[in-house]
């Protein structure tokens, strides 16, 4: 089974951390396709979060890995999108819980309050680790809103 496709990107408080979560999913054999920005000039991040959510949405890539300071602005610009889960994560059981009972299919990480190994680990723990479905199914369906 090939390895899914991942779509990163981040603004200049993420930028950093992007490097070398991109560099070490290459190694690892993942297909990356980063969306910038592409240093630590001050960004706009809903002009990196929107391009990578849509291509998301429209399956281009199968997950997204999404950075900023908090995590919360990248968050709350993707979750615009109908067909993006994006959760912020800080610890692994919160990565694994994202894509567990949530389904989630984007891993938004704090640069500022996280190391590098740990926002590894925690990546490493989203992309492996499967949506249980069962009830959680029908408490990710209600999350649409009917327009």
């Amino acid at each position: 089974m090939p390895l899914p496709k991942i779509a990163i990107g981040c603004d200049h408080a993420g930028f950093v951390l992007k490097e070398d979560l991109r560099s070490k999913l290459q190694e690892a054999g993942y297909q990356v396709k980063d969306f910038g920005t592409y240093s630590l000039e001050s960004v706009d991040y809903p002009d990196y979060v929107h391009p990578l959510a849509t291509s998301v949405e429209k399956k281009e890539n199968d997950f997204g890995i999404l950075i900023c300071g908090s995590a919360n602005g990248v968050a709350m610009t993707a979750n615009k999108h109908p067909n993006i889960r994006a959760a912020i994560a800080w610890n692994d059981e919160v990565a694994a819980l994202a894509r567990q009972h949530n389904n989630a299919n984007i891993i938004c990480l704090p640069a500022r309050f996280i190391e590098e190994p740990k926002a590894e680990e925690m990546v490493r723990i989203f992309l492996n680790t499967a949506f249980e479905g069962g009830r959680h199914t029908r408490r990710v369906e209600k999350m649409k809103l009917e327009a």
